[in-house]
């Protein structure tokens, strides 16, 4: 099946992984990114390819799960997988590219890292990758498909991983509860406080920080 349009979501059973499969498509990696938001921190994806009649029924989008569910969840993922791999882009990426590319550039870096060539890729979101693989855009794949969102929990659980990790050499921005996002507490602290290396400069709330406009 060549490249299509985007289209929505059809369930978490893996069936839209069974249907591409039936298609002659044996390897299917859902890809996802975490990380668009935030004010500081790299923008982290993930690529998963779950083996046929893979099913965990507490799978979801990883917004939507505490997160204990997360952790647990991903051990399982990285443990059941065919592959799966992580991709990175950095506040300093970010600020060169736009937040756009940065997370389309992360994904690409995540199907890299799976170290099997995916035959399909299912991307969440509106647009397909730069990359000359058979693939789908699909709108909120994340809480629909099931290789997505196991994609969307490692992006997540890794991420945040990072961010508690950084918050003991940045611990005024508490970035170990906010994880970057711009919350009252955080944005108070960068005003006190000025950018770190890991704030991104060209968000809007940072940049006027810069510019002594806020």
């Amino acid at each position: 099946m060549a490249p299509g349009r985007p289209r929505r979501a059809r369930g978490l059973d893996g069936q839209a992984e069974a249907d591409l499969r039936a298609q002659g498509y044996a390897l299917v990696a859902g890809v996802d990114e975490v990380g668009r938001g935030p004010l500081a921190g790299p923008v982290v994806a993930a690529a998963v390819i779950l083996p046929a009649g893979w099913d965990d029924p507490g799978v979801d989008d990883s917004k939507r799960l505490p997160a204990p569910t997360r952790q647990r969840l991903a051990m399982h993922i990285r443990a059941t997988a065919l592959a799966w791999g992580l991709g990175l882009v950095e506040p300093v990426e970010i600020d060169r590219l736009n937040i756009h590319q940065a997370s389309l550039l992360a994904m690409g870096r995540a199907v890299k890292a799976l170290g099997r060539r995916p035959d399909y890729l299912l991307v969440d979101g509106r647009f397909m990758l730069d990359m000359a693989i058979a693939q789908r855009a699909v709108v909120g794949g994340d809480g629909a498909i099931a290789s997505v969102a196991a994609a969307s929990i490692l992006a997540k659980v890794h991420r945040d991983g990072l961010m508690e990790g950084w918050h003991q050499e940045w611990p005024a921005y508490n970035f170990a509860a906010n994880k970057g996002y711009g919350t009252a507490e955080h944005r108070q602290a960068l005003k006190a406080h000025g950018p770190c290396p890991l704030h991104r400069k060209s968000f809007a709330p940072v940049a006027q920080l810069e510019l002594g406009l806020a």
